[in-house]
């Protein structure tokens, strides 16, 4: 059984934001920063040893999705990894239409309001979604057919705060069907789900590290095969000129050991998972009047790990609370936890009454245990009876 670093006294369930890293993760990291010191654009000894066990990094990684070793960049994570395909659709590739959701990441939202700012040629259309976050795929279908524009689609594969999924082979299909571009952040997928980009044809997809139990500040970006990518920045031609600057080695070692512990025991972690969001589900039943925000209630049309509550009044303090008593866990996206503006997922879907209650995403992962829920569930008790 893998081993969390985390304080035994804290019940940690924000992996959404960032899991708890493996400690034989963290051991494959040690032995490289030991062992592979060399800069992998050296051309010394020390520094094609490093180069090497970069190139085999990507290959194993590749493996996993079904994709060629080449296709495969490495960088800092999810941010990085949107906003350069963003860009390069709009600045490289010549695409005036972007269609995307209200309710992505603010590493795509942000990136495609800079771009429609600095870009006025540029069109940005919203697909509907549901009052559960759910994607109008006919809707999708008529923005795509409605359009002359070279188009990119750019829609999330489970979503961060509601762990709504996406269907990647619809969306895939229609994508190709009106020869648009297809990007996906992917962040909270990989590592939880298969994707085989052979069998479901994806342009770009995007993952981090540090949400598969890797270390933090690592990802990469899948790009298919003979589409052109400019970087976004500049000053070496490391990644095959897409993301310059010396790699980091100990952190892609560490996500290649972190995905392959993740992907080799998947279905045993996906089952083991699930069973916790289902006993959390039927324990917050039988407590009280909560309702689960998006489709994140579903065990069939939300991510196992992602359970988003919807509490039955506003308790600004509540998360607060949970945190005095140990309990780790989020307000929405870990990247607007400190916001005052709130959720614009729940902002978007909810009405402004039911907005305005409090609601906590608890996020899963394989380290969890039942007697943790039980725990989580005793002091929500204690905690709304004050």
């Amino acid at each position: 059984m893998e081993n969390q670093t985390q304080a035994t006294n804290q019940i940690y369930l924000d992996n959404a934001a960032s899991a708890p890293i493996l400690k034989e993760v963290v051991e494959v990291m040690s032995d490289s920063m030991l062992n592979f010191h060399g800069n992998p654009s050296a051309i010394h000894q020390a520094g094609r040893k490093s180069k090497s066990i970069i190139e085999k990094a990507r290959k194993n990684i590749a493996k996993h999705f079904n994709a060629q070793a080449s296709e495969i960049i490495f960088n800092s994570g999810g941010t990085e990894g949107d906003s350069q395909i963003l860009i390069n659709a709009v600045e490289n590739l010549g695409v005036t239409k972007i269609i995307s959701s209200k309710i992505e990441h603010h590493a795509v939202l942000n990136t495609l309001l800079h771009l429609k700012k600095k870009h006025e040629f540029l069109d940005l259309e919203w697909v509907v979604v549901d009052e559960d976050g759910g994607i109008d795929y006919d809707h999708l279908a008529t923005l795509l057919a409605n359009t002359e524009s070279k188009t990119l689609v750019s829609l999330m594969t489970v979503n961060n705060e509601i762990g709504n999924m996406l269907d990647l082979e619809k969306v895939s299909k229609l994508c190709k069907d009106y020869h648009a571009y297809f990007h996906t952040d992917a962040v909270q997928a990989v590592g939880h789900f298969n994707i085989d980009v052979e069998k479901t044809p994806i342009d770009f997809l995007v993952a981090s590290s540090h949400k598969f139990h890797g270390p933090r500040g690592v990802g990469f970006v899948y790009i298919k095969k003979g589409i052109p990518v400019d970087p976004i920045l500049f000053g070496g031609s490391q990644e095959k000129g897409v993301r310059p600057g010396t790699e980091n080695v100990a952190g892609i070692i560490g996500m290649e050991k972190a995905l392959e512990i993740s992907m080799n025991s998947l279905e045993d972690h996906a089952f083991k998972v699930l069973e916790l969001k289902k006993h959390l589900i039927g324990e917050l039943n039988v407590l009280g009047d909560f309702k689960f925000n998006g489709k994140s209630g579903s065990l069939e049309e939300s991510s196992y790990t992602i359970l988003s509550v919807r509490f039955p009044v506003e308790n600004s303090l509540l998360l607060f609370e949970l945190d005095l008593k140990g309990i780790a866990a989020s307000g929405g996206s870990a990247c607007q936890s400190g916001s005052t503006k709130g959720s614009h997922v729940l902002g978007e879907i909810l009405s402004p009454e039911e907005a305005s209650k409090t609601s906590i995403r608890f996020s899963l992962s394989k380290l969890n245990t039942k007697d943790e829920i039980d725990h989580l569930v005793k002091i929500i008790a204690q905690v709304l009876k004050k």
